[in-house]
């Protein structure tokens, strides 16, 4: 159901009145009667008292210059990264048509919106290998959950196993999504191997007949790039699905697209191509997935056609969430797409381009590697995993925790990357470091000192 935005106009005393008077009631206390009265405020709302313009800027500017984000060395990653946005991309997406944009429900109305999102659509499809991209999901972990839901629908199935070494916030939403569903569904974790990738062997033996899908990151919550070509093999094993969830896009700069490897449904997180980290999102999620499943992809596709007199035009093909249309036969709930976070990405790659893509993927390799090399020379550290990685990998203290370390290097100005610790205990020893194309040899050579140190 759209909803209909109307300005806020306070009403004077009289109109008050005179609105009371036509329902029947003398107070506007009456309106909350059935509202238990130990529930009720009695007296005034304890805020502070209110500032004005200049004094209101002054103390905004004192809590933005208490963030030191900006001025300090970040390594963060586990799923945001901090590539480079052009400038170009804020100022367009401040047109007033964009960020004004609502979702294109009459299309004659909508022709700048349906194609921006067909454009999206189409340069999703290209980054993930796929046949058919829809108008996006919120994020990846959102994305993650829907492929899913629609495994489950394809195959009538209702188990599905995922990657240990997917990122842990990815597997809670999904077991969010599963959680109640009104038959025996299941979701079943598939370890993890010495070199940090999934264990397939294990993977085969977790499968029945009443498996939908197998579910991997690509590259997986470690950095490690796993071997699709391995998780097709053992999907085909028995009958399943394949889904990948790629939540770093710069690598599909270097790597086959895993369409191209095979999957059945290729999820991931377009922040990096969009957006710069912000507190952990907005994030925007893709989709893609083979031609002969896409009528049980959630949220909705656009699609580019002729009108009456030939012109081209930009419409919704497919609309199959809609609850309004299809109701409790609809494939999601999925309300709307993430638009302008979409249009930021389309902007992006547009400016960036296919070299530009696989010079800044590139880059990356070049300096995980680097670390990579200066990582094995540090005693009070190893790698626990040799598998292949892009830009991100996971270092292990002989030592003190990776959240004293973090801590010790913040006071350095350094944030040395994500505590693994977060997410399990047996994980206290690990940090995840991440590395983009923004990154120097002088900050790599930075970050390995202070380790040393």
């Amino acid at each position: 159901m759209a909803v209909t935005h109307v300005r806020y106009l306070p009403h004077t005393d009289e109109e008050i009145r005179a609105m009371l008077a036509k329902i029947g009631v003398e107070r506007l206390d009456e309106l909350f009667t059935s509202i238990p009265e130990n529930y009720r405020l009695s007296g005034e709302l304890d805020l502070e008292p209110a500032l004005d313009e200049p004094r209101l800027m002054q103390h905004l500017s004192a809590l933005a210059n208490a963030n030191r984000g900006p001025e300090m060395l970040s390594f963060l990653g586990g799923g945001m990264y901090r590539h480079h946005i052009p400038p170009a991309v804020d100022q367009l997406l401040q047109r007033s048509e964009f960020y004004t944009a609502y979702t294109p429900y009459q299309a004659e109305l909508s022709q700048g919106t349906l194609q921006a999102i067909f454009e999206f659509q189409t340069i999703v499809c290209e980054l993930l290998g796929t046949d058919v991209a829809n108008a996006s999901m919120y994020d990846g972990a959102s994305g993650a959950a829907e492929a899913v839901l629609m495994a489950r629908r394809i195959k009538r199935r209702p188990h599905v196993l995922v990657s240990e070494a997917l990122h842990p916030e990815y597997i809670e939403t999904i077991r969010t999504y599963v959680r109640g569903l009104d038959d025996e569904g299941t979701l079943s974790l598939a370890p993890v191997g010495p070199d940090g990738r999934t264990d397939w062997d294990a993977v085969r033996a977790l499968m029945t007949d009443k498996t939908a899908a197998v579910l991997v990151g690509y590259p997986n919550f470690f950095g490690c790039i796993e071997d699709l070509d391995a998780a097709r093999a053992a999907a085909d094993s028995n009958g399943a699905l394949l889904i990948t969830a790629t939540a770093e896009p710069y690598a599909l700069s270097v790597l086959r697209s895993p369409g191209q490897c095979g999957a059945d449904i290729c999820v991931g997180e377009g922040q990096a191509l969009a957006v710069p980290p912000q507190f952990g999102g907005p994030g925007v999620g893709l989709f893609g997935a083979s031609k002969a499943f896409v009528r049980q992809m959630p949220g909705r596709l656009v699609g580019q056609t002729l009108d009456a007199e030939g012109h081209p035009g930009f419409v919704l093909t497919l609309s199959t969430r809609e609850q309004h249309i299809r109701r409790e036969k609809a494939t999601s709930n999925i309300c709307t797409n993430h638009g302008l976070i979409a249009l930021a990405l389309a902007m992006r790659t547009a400016m960036l381009g296919r070299q530009g893509f696989l010079q800044a993927g590139q880059r990356c390799v070049d300096a995980a590697h680097y670390l990579r090399s200066g990582f094995e020379k540090l005693d009070a550290f190893e790698l626990p995993y040799s598998a292949p990685v892009f830009n991100e990998l996971v270092l292990r203290s002989k030592g003190p925790d990776a959240a004293s370390i973090i801590a010790a290097l913040a006071r350095e100005g350094i944030l040395a990357g994500v505590d693994l610790g977060r997410f399990r205990d047996d994980w206290r020893q690990d940090l995840l470091v991440a590395v983009t194309e923004l990154h120097t040899q002088d900050d790599l050579d930075r970050l390995l000192s202070a380790l040393a140190r």
